[in-house]
């Protein structure tokens, strides 16, 4: 599978995560080894292991918690880094998302992960990631 394709199916991996609720999943997305940093957004910067999952634990468990759909993902390589953009539809709303993600062996893992609001629309139609439907 080339290295584009392994890392957008980790960010689809991610989402589906997201989408289902599934801490345990969620909580294997991210690296086991190294720092993990997250901005949520309105929120400020999380730059410890601990807090970052708690985050994700407590968001998951949230049942207010909004649907989350990736639009319109890129993914940009760097070595054994990945940067991967997008738009996320949070309850209509659309947020610019950034995620970053290194390889641990063959598996892409992120490392960062931040969402924030859109100040102004976007000059293209955000397509679902995959281009067949929304990941949610």
């Amino acid at each position: 599978m080339p290295e584009t394709t392994a890392a957008l199916f980790a960010v689809e991996a991610f989402y589906s995560a997201f989408a289902a609720r599934d801490f345990s999943a969620m909580r294997d997305m991210w690296a086991s080894e190294g720092p993990l940093t997250c901005i949520h957004p309105g929120a400020p910067p999380l730059t410890e292991r601990d807090e970052v999952l708690e985050s994700w634990e407590a968001i998951l468990a949230n049942p207010e918690t909004p649907d989350v759909q990736c639009l319109s993902p890129e993914i940009v390589l760097y070595g054994d880094t990945a940067v991967s953009t997008c738009l996320e539809d949070v309850g209509g709303e659309l947020l610019a998302a950034t995620n970053v993600l290194v390889r641990e062996g063959p598996v892409w893992k992120l490392v960062h992960h931040q969402a924030g609001p859109l100040t102004v629309a976007p000059d293209f139609e955000p397509e679902p990631a995959g281009g067949e439907g929304p990941i949610n």
